[in-house]
């Protein structure tokens, strides 16, 4: 019986399986090999050894494309994380239609990326957009060439990912407070503490993992970043907005150098990995989880 249900078991989970070999570790260890060859997607790739990795190094673009990409991650990220925490903390209140506010801040999470980056394109807009609009209206002000600005797009394009990604912090953070025993409070109170003494005391502490886990989820989403680029500056103006991925995918699908290209994809992992465990390993200090916690003390 033991080994018909083990036969079974495997039975069930091969179709996952052979899935996650032809497209996982498949394209993944063809990568690997890719990395290390010249290769047009035409003729065959042509061994050339670490001559990719060599060649990133002395590209100006390659670091580019990873200043603009570390540069929006350090303003998406924290801006993402703080103003969810808020409008979660907001939605947490148990007043009349909560959960029509809850549905309006989640929706932009659930659009379309391509439809999200029209919008802010139409938004952003120098002469008709809505924004310079309401500038010229309300404030007399003549708006700027938001996109067309080197200085202006990445602050721009920071504005639209918190504004798309914030319902998917808030939710994440509602759950995380409604876990929160209300016994801690009520002892709070007993003792007399202010608002700001219990969010500090109780609400951000217990809160930590949630944190941690956007922290990670956001860090790595922002990394990724490509459709903005693609439909909104196409990396300019003058490589301001010049993307890790973006470049990538100009090497792959429009030079036709998937050599390069896989290199530059091997080096993006590991990027990310490295501060993946940097994350990990510094949440020793500020992580509380609170079952762990107390049985260590």
């Amino acid at each position: 019986m033991r080994q018909i249900e083990a036969l079974a078991g495997y039975l069930f989970i091969a179709p996952w399986i052979i899935g996650f070999l032809i497209f996982t570790i498949g394209p993944l260890i063809a990568s690997l090999y890719f990395s290390l060859t010249a290769w047009d997607l035409i003729g065959s790739p042509t061994f050339v050894g670490p001559a990719n990795y060599v060649a990133m190094f002395e590209d100006r673009f390659f670091w580019q494309s990873l200043q603009v990409t570390a540069l929006y991650s350090l303003g998406r990220v924290p801006l993402g994380i703080i103003f969810g925490l808020l409008v979660a903390l907001l939605l947490n209140q148990e007043v009349r239609g909560i959960g029509f506010w809850r549905v309006i801040y989640y929706l932009p999470v659930v659009l379309p990326t391509v439809a999200i980056s029209l919008l802010w394109l139409w938004i952003y807009n120098p002469e008709y957009g809505v924004l310079n609009w309401f500038l010229w209206t309300f404030f007399g002000i003549e708006g700027p060439a938001w996109l067309q600005s080197e200085t202006l797009v990445l602050p721009s394009l920071i504005v639209m990912a918190v504004w798309t990604m914030l319902g998917r912090y808030m939710i994440i953070y509602l759950s995380g407070l409604q876990s929160i025993a209300n016994e801690m409070y009520e002892a709070a109170n007993i003792d007399g503490a202010r608002s700001w003494q219990k969010f500090f005391a109780i609400t951000l502490p217990m809160l930590t993992p949630i944190i941690f886990f956007n922290l990670v989820i956001g860090l790595i989403d922002s990394f990724k970043i490509f459709t903005q680029a693609y439909i909104m500056t196409d990396g300019g103006p003058r490589f301001s907005s010049l993307f890790y991925v973006y470049y990538l995918y100009q090497h792959a699908f429009e030079r036709f150098n998937m050599g390069y290209a896989s290199a530059l994809a091997w080096v993006f992992f590991a990027i990310i990995m490295v501060f993946t465990l940097l994350i990990f390993r510094s949440s020793r200090l500020w992580v509380y989880y609170e079952g762990v916690d107390q049985e260590r003390s």
